[in-house]
């Protein structure tokens, strides 16, 4: 018998198993490595390589094959959480690192060092360390590793087969090696320590989180076992302290100073050490070039705005004349004071931000035109910039520049597209509406492209979905409208908006597997109405800072747009049964629709939503709202506990106990709010779940569930 449609969306984590991903071209263009699981029901990540020159792949490491290694039980628990930070939801080898010249290859699994030599055929094998190893990184020579391992950060030599502790805590708060929680959780940074191009010095991260408020989590099925402890750094409290240090070789220790509150990223190439660095406040971005030598540290480039600075991934970075590679929020001013004397070639810039283009930067000169969004810089190959950029804001284009050929599409159809770019390689990933799944092609400088397969299971649903509903004005929301099949001409249907609808991600795209879900909810007889409104990406500085000082009412107001954008689109939309579902933000937008327009939407289901964000971290809500004691006001407009009197409508509360990102905390102190208020309500406490919510019977049986609610909750409307 077929698997129904949820059974095989949670057994293949979203249809995700089986794709490949992590791909990591060698320095001479013939060679890829890249992760991908045997089957699309398979958690198992593998490491694979693909030989350009004979189009033959080889896998590397099956971690079944290692000793049956690969026990999501066994795994550290600092490398448990990195793995919810990054949202990983397989198993197995998630992450390695190669040395420069492709030779050796490191990864961890359930904290045990393995190096595999790319160079023949012999397995990878198991390397004595201290227990717990996480982010292991050979040297750029390849003689050898680095790792962390106990909150330390180790040197493994290969020649001796021997480790020595580089950097050790001083005390059970501080840890090296590592990133602390909000630059993982939402700078997109995920280590701590980073190689010289010499492979004689080490940069590392000492985090110290003693200031940090601790909260506890325990959990209420297993009252046997201890409470777990979390330093985390909610709105308006002390972050974890971060210090920088030069490790060389000779034993060497030289502390950086640098300004700022939030380290966002380090980059070390063969032509500067920079770092990236942002105030408390985020209302600028500043890249600072570091002296190995005497350790100060001077500012390249600047980026300033009244509301914020976002971080875009892949920058800075350096062109091989080495050029500064940057990106620009709106008009580029090239000469500012500040980083006088750093000179023409350094690419020094500083101006004010904030217009909706986003625009790549090489010199200090922009070189895309204002109607080009720029995503983020993928890779800079010498010369080339491979970078991801929008004209149409529900389209990720593949682009590249080289000075003198210009810009160049790579990928000139709709759709949603990703890669990397070495030795002349390019590895082009590509998602559009008319293909279920991901398709992989590598281009070799020369020669003809070769395929790298997915092996990910199809969604098998035929997707009838409609743009129409689109706004014709830059200024409305992205709608998308999913009907279901077999859907007869004037039938009347029952609404699902299915949003998520806050800043960092977007679900109207030119992908079909952004609307799997959907449609599988327009099939269960809705019609599904998905929209981008203020605040998400994609659409220039002006669309998503409509949310500062706001989270709620730009929102909750482009929800009702985009709901009557589709009804004038599809009469046989019936707006007197509107029901709205999401899960993290979307939640929280849920439990707001229901609380503050009961007249548009009878009935929600919130997962994991933030209720007082005062209970969310600092980089995040501090970005949109402030501080909580200096901007009281901007948090009582955007939290939803004063709301609890007004719920007039059907509302299930979903939370998992274990969610250390939205912790269960806002749906309880909602829920007893409204207790309060008596208000009548719904809450399904998930036991162990954290905010990803992978395991295959919870995944399941959250999407049929969800159903025989909003089914329930809405006949009463009929």
């Amino acid at each position: 018998m077929t698997e129904s449609f949820p059974r095989r969306h949670a057994r293949t984590r979203r249809f995700t198993l089986g794709v490949p991903r992590g791909f990591n071209i060698s320095a001479d263009g013939t060679g890829v490595l890249f992760l991908r699981s045997r089957a699309g029901t398979d958690p198992v990540t593998c490491l694979w390589s693909l030989d350009l020159r004979s189009g033959q792949e080889r896998l590397v490491a099956d971690p079944l094959e290692l000793a049956g290694a690969g026990d999501p039980a066994r795994l550290p628990p600092e490398e448990r959480a990195r793995r919810e930070r990054s949202r990983e939801q397989a198993g197995g080898i998630v992450g390695y690192s190669t040395d420069s010249g492709h030779t050796v290859a490191a990864f961890a699994l359930d904290g045990v060092l393995y190096l595999a030599d790319l160079t023949g055929t012999e397995p990878p094998r198991p390397v004595s360390t201290p227990p717990g190893v996480i982010d292991p990184r050979p040297d750029p020579a390849g003689n050898r590793v680095a790792y962390v391992s106990g909150g330390a950060l180790w040197l493994y030599d290969r020649a001796t087969g021997t480790s020595t502790a580089l950097a050790e805590p001083e005390s059970d708060t501080v840890r090296y090696g590592l990133a602390d929680f909000v630059a993982a959780e939402e700078m997109g940074r995920m280590t701590g320590y980073w190689w010289s191009p010499s492979g004689d010095t080490v940069l590392v991260a000492r985090v110290d989180d003693a200031a940090v408020h601790r909260w506890h989590f325990a959990d209420p099925a297993n009252p046997d076992r201890p409470a777990t402890d979390l330093a985390y750094p909610a709105a308006g409290t002390p972050n974890a302290v971060t210090e920088l240090y030069l490790l060389e070789q000779t034993g060497t220790r030289r502390k950086l100073e640098w300004p700022g509150e939030y380290l966002a990223d380090v980059s070390w190439d063969e032509v500067d050490l920079l770092l990236t660095v942002q105030p408390r406040d985020q209302r600028s971005l500043t890249v600072l070039r570091v002296d190995p030598a005497s350790g100060a540290t001077t500012e390249l480039a600047r980026n300033v705005d009244p509301a914020w600075v976002d971080i875009v991934p892949g920058v800075p970075a350096h062109l091989g004349n080495g050029k500064l590679v940057w990106t620009r929020d709106g008009g580029v001013d090239t000469g500012s004071g500040s980083a006088a004397g750093a000179g023409s070639g350094s690419g020094a810039d500083s101006g004010s931000v904030g217009q909706d283009s986003r625009r790549l930067v090489i010199g200090g000169e922009p070189v895309t035109p204002p109607s080009l969004r720029v995503r983020s810089v993928l890779d800079v190959d010498g010369d080339t910039v491979l970078f991801t950029a929008s004209e149409d804001p529900t389209e990720v284009r593949l682009w590249t520049y080289r000075p003198g050929d210009g810009l160049s599409c790579l990928t000139p159809e709709p759709g949603v597209y990703g890669g990397r770019r070495g030795g002349g390689t390019t590895v082009i990933t590509a998602q559009t509406l008319e293909q279920d799944g991901v398709t992989v092609a590598v281009h070799p400088a020369a020669g003809p492209s070769v395929p790298i397969a997915s092996l990910a299971a199809l969604s098998e649903l035929p997707l009838r979905l409609s743009l129409a509903a689109t706004s014709s004005t830059s200024a409305g929301p992205r709608t998308a409208v999913l009907l279901p099949n077999g859907h007869r001409a004037g039938e009347r249907l029952p609404v699902l908006m299915d949003p998520y609808g806050g800043p960092h991600a977007q679900r109207v795209l030119s992908a079909r597997a952004a609307y799997r879900t959907s449609q599988w909810l327009a099939d269960q007889g809705f019609a599904v109405v998905v929209a981008d409104g203020r605040g998400t990406p994609g659409r220039g500085g002006g669309y998503e800072r409509a949310v500062l000082g706001d989270l709620a009412t730009p929102v909750l107001a482009d929800q009702v747009a985009a709901l009557e954008l589709a009804a004038a689109a599809h009469p046989e939309l019936d707006t007197g049964r509107v029901a709205i579902r999401g899960w993290s933000f979307g939640g929280y937008l849920a439990a707001l629709a229901v609380l503050r327009r009961p007249d548009v939407f009878h009935a929600a289901v919130a997962g994991a939503p933030v209720t007082d964000w005062s209970l969310y971290d600092t980089h995040y809500t501090e970005r949109y709202l402030g501080d909580p004691n200096l901007e009281p006001e901007a948090y009582r407009r955007s939290s939803l506990l004063a709301d609890a009197p007004k719920l007039t409508r059907p509302l299930l509360l979903i939370h998992g106990l274990a969610d250390d990102n939205v912790v269960a905390a806002h749906t309880l102190r909602l829920s007893s709010a409204l207790l309060a208020a008596g208000r009548p309500h719904s809450v399904l406490p998930l036991s162990g779940v954290t905010h990803m919510t992978p395991q295959e019977e919870v995944a399941e049986n959250l999407l049929l569930l969800q159903i025989d609610f909003l089914r329930s909750a809405l006949v009463s409307e009929k």
